[in-house]
């Protein structure tokens, strides 16, 4: 059982990570180093729970028990005694190697080292330690949504005492969980890679426009987004970004070759309905 789970990166992921761990009765190190980011994650975190116990999810008198159990941590040998460490930093894969060669100096070697990459191989990220058998990766599909999944990705030396316990603190955090083995883009990219390439393709040929295309995806598929409504929320950036990794990593499969509006796109700065402008337009708030 995790009894001490690290965390690095106090963002948007590292956030529900914490606030769930510490529901769950896990006892966290939340590490930054920006101390302003910190402290806006544990001031959500409390306004959070103290919504919570407003509605009588939680009682009263467990407000001050969980938010104890979560410790800021702005050096990172300060994660030493900790028995799982999530990493859950910026998508660059050198940024992960250096990390991971830190933490592989500064903890037990029993500690297990998981990165929540969305798209890098864990063999690559864990190639600058010692004993790779403890590494791993988690990628959070949708992060904590109701029924969300997350792909646990083995890498080619993670030995399976490490997937079981990895297995455990998914149970522990209430999520559900697939295996999978160390490909680039994992399946869930790698399908969505397909997807959008296809729409892109008879968008790019004139079959059918934007609307048409998400219409009928919707009506046969029974997806509540169409493909070009969905690379509007994910970010153009974020979809030509790991396009790029999975092309470039499969070998330079044509498969997955990026596409070239997608690139044009974010040169011209349209990026999705986080600018208010991608393949629709939408007001910002």
């Amino acid at each position: 059982m995790i009894k001490n789970l690290g965390i690095i990166g106090a963002g948007n992921l590292g956030y529900l990570i914490a606030r769930h761990a510490a529901l769950a009765k896990i006892s966290v190190s939340l590490y930054d180093v920006n101390e302003t980011i910190l402290r806006r994650t544990i001031e959500q975190i409390k306004a959070d729970i103290r919504k919570a116990v407003n509605l009588g999810k939680i009682p009263q008198e467990e407000f001050s028990k969980i938010m104890e159990r979560i410790r800021t941590k702005t050096n990172l040998p300060d994660l030493s005694n900790c028995d799982y460490i999530i990493e859950s930093t910026i998508e660059d894969l050198q940024v992960k190697q250096d990390l991971f060669k830190q933490l592989d100096l500064n903890t037990k070697s029993s500690t297990i080292i998981a990165s929540a990459t969305t798209i890098f191989s864990i063999t690559s990220i864990a190639s600058t330690i010692r004993n790779p058998e403890r590494t791993i990766g988690i990628h959070f599909l949708n992060t904590f949504e109701p029924r969300s999944i997350v792909e646990i990705i083995s890498g080619h030396r993670t030995n399976p005492a490490t997937i079981e316990q990895t297995k455990a603190l998914m149970n522990s955090l209430g999520k559900n969980f697939v295996i999978v083995k160390d490909v680039p883009g994992f399946i869930s990219n790698r399908m969505l890679n397909v997807f959008f390439s296809e729409a892109l393709q008879l968008l790019d040929n004139n079959i059918a426009q934007v609307p048409q295309i998400d219409r009928i995806v919707k009506t046969i598929g029974g997806f509540t987004t169409g493909p070009f409504e969905t690379m509007d929320q994910i970010g153009i950036d974020a979809i030509f970004n790991k396009s790029k990794v999975i092309f470039e990593q499969s070998f330079y499969d044509s498969r997955f070759k990026p596409n070239l509006l997608l690139k044009q796109m974010l040169e011209s700065g349209i990026i999705g309905k986080k600018t208010g402008n991608g393949f629709y337009a939408y007001e910002m708030k």
